[in-house]
């Protein structure tokens, strides 16, 4: 048995082509500040002891932007084909390590400090292979929904555009917050497949791959709303920048 501690995945490979900027995502500034800071920053305060940043599209620019941050390590995705296949690039960094793991995109600024802390803290509390973050929102399109059964329990998750005309009244969404057993997410990562229309590998189908080998998935709502806000567009840059200045 390895110490448990808390370990973090960032994924920050991926260019952000519907920011039409040549920079990473991730260094995209928001109030003067490369987004990915305050994802570190968040983490840093949830008293994670070890980040593996997942670097890919101009992989040198974010390395060097955050070397100097304390107990981060780097993982080359070196094909950006989805963001399961993002943590399989982890695999060797990951292997022999038995604690949880809190995976989360790079391009969430308004990620909470007391959002990560709960979450490790009620996946140190049992025995779930996955404990994920949800939260309601009054208008969710475009977001994937929380499918419960009739007593409640987690019984998976559909995105926006799969999802059936009652789906989408759901107000319970799934935002990619995370934490996972690390033996069952690296055991789960050779059954994601990558059958649909990008031909990629999503991070979001291994909650149902764990449930349906038997294993138990809690999904929480226990997320701010504002970490709703990511940026996919410098459109959503004004938006978040305001939510910073309000909740600074």
């Amino acid at each position: 048995m390895t110490e448990k501690i808390r370990k973090a995945v960032v994924l920050a490979a991926g260019k952000g082509t519907r920011m039409k900027s040549d920079l990473p995502k991730v260094l995209f500034p928001i109030c003067g500040k490369p987004m990915i800071h305050y994802v570190l920053d968040a983490l840093e305060r949830a008293n994670v002891d070890e980040v593996l940043v997942v670097v890919g599209y101009q992989k040198e620019a974010v390395c060097e932007e955050i070397k100097t941050r304390k107990n981060v390590k780097f993982a080359e995705q070196k094909e950006l084909l989805g963001t399961g296949h993002a943590v399989m690039s982890c695999r060797e960094s990951l292997e022999g390590y038995d604690g949880p793991v809190f995976i989360v995109a790079g391009d969430n600024p308004m990620l909470q400090s007391s959002s990560v802390d709960r979450l490790f803290e009620e996946f140190e509390k049992g025995d779930a292979a996955c404990v994920l973050g949800t939260v309601y929102k009054d208008n969710p399109f475009g977001m994937g929904r929380i499918l419960r059964d009739a007593e409640g329990n987690f019984i998976g998750v559909v995105e926006e555009k799969d999802a059936t005309d009652e789906q989408r009244k759901i107000k319970e969404i799934n935002i990619s917050y995370y934490v996972f057993d690390t033996p069952e997410l690296l055991k789960s990562l050779d059954s994601i497949r990558n059958n649909n229309a990008q031909k990629e590998y999503y991070i979001t189908d291994v909650p149902k791959i764990l449930l349906d080998a038997g294993k138990k998935i809690l999904a929480l709502p226990v997320l701010k709303e504002i970490e709703c806000l990511g940026v996919n567009t410098q459109a959503d840059v004004a938006e978040v920048e305001k939510a910073l200045q309000a909740n600074a």
